[in-house]
């Protein structure tokens, strides 16, 4: 089985621009400072009044993520900074809880999506019907049909796990922190590591991928996920690309509006999508399937 890089949770190119010269440092401020007017800071968590502001830092090399995320180290709210080495685990935790959900959610809720297969579906409880004229017969055709579902949704997604678990998610700083034009952030709530997010380039056709985007589950719904969206649009400004591209084989709604609210249209969305850890068999074609759906945000006219 080929085992490439895999693209489940969600897979972004950002495309560049011809010119890829670090931008001086007054276009950069005006830029950040548009990025901010696009996406307002996320509120804090409530908690005692404010100490005094400190002294700003002094002035230094931005990292290569650009400025800082929302919130700062040590406070109620959420920021965004680059992965250490030390949260290898947690973000690989992150990143497979998050693929795991998607067992029930490809196997159940995606079958909406898919009405050819629910005909077919159909068909086959009513020539169960007709061959046995047995009624305890045919109702339990669709249990075992969404047995079925889940059975291979869960092989395809453990086989995409094995890949990528052995691949980038095996060593982080290796595989995103060293290249150039590639980066690994993290969210941090209360010192915790809560999301994250990846970024990597390709020379031969001037892209920067942007992958690996989750949110632990227990805090979701804080606004987390759109500030890791945040920090790869900032990437993109700062490092002068003119395009954002977003590949996504989610099911929930929550997430595609989540692209949305972020400033991205839908470019269209496939059926036939291959992920890595599929075998193509007519079993697995028959019991699993996926829908691959294209965003794109225009930053600024190439």
């Amino acid at each position: 089985m080929h085992c490439g890089p895999p693209d489940m949770v969600c897979e972004t190119k950002i495309v560049a621009a011809e010119d890829h010269e670090a931008l001086p440092g007054a276009k950069k401020d005006a830029l950040l400072a548009a990025a901010g007017a696009m996406w307002p800071p996320l509120p804090a968590a409530p908690g005692p009044a404010a100490a005094p502001a400190a002294p700003p830092p002094a002035p230094g090399p931005q990292p290569r993520g650009g400025a800082g995320g929302a919130g700062q180290p040590g406070g109620r709210g959420v920021y965004i900074r680059e992965f250490r080495a030390a949260e290898q685990e947690a973000a690989r935790r992150i990143f497979y809880d998050g693929i795991m959900e998607r067992i029930p959610n490809t196997a159940f809720r995606g079958l909406r999506q898919h009405p050819r297969t629910q005909l077919l579906y159909a068909l086959l409880a009513v020539l169960c019907f007709a061959l046995t004229r047995s009624l305890l017969l045919t109702c339990l055709v669709p249990a075992g049909l969404l047995g079925l579902r889940y059975y291979y949704s869960r092989k395809v997604v453990l086989a995409y796990l094995d890949c990528a678990l052995h691949t980038d998610m095996a060593d982080i700083e290796q595989y995103y922190m060293k290249p150039p034009g590639s980066c690994f952030w993290v969210a941090v709530l209360d010192g915790n590591v809560v999301g994250i997010v990846a970024a990597r380039a390709h020379e031969a056709d001037n892209t920067v991928e942007l992958l690996r985007m989750s949110v632990d589950s227990r805090f979701r719904g804080k606004g987390i996920a759109k500030a890791l969206g945040r920090k790869v649009l900032e990437f993109a400004l700062v490092h002068n690309y003119s395009a954002v591209v977003l590949g996504t084989t989610a099911v929930k709604v929550a997430a595609h509006k989540l692209y949305e609210s972020l400033g991205f249209r839908h470019m269209g969305s496939s059926d036939h999508y291959v992920l890595p850890g599929m075998t193509l068999s007519l079993a697995e074609r028959l019991f699993f399937q996926v829908r691959y759906h294209r965003y794109r945000l225009q930053l600024r006219e190439e």
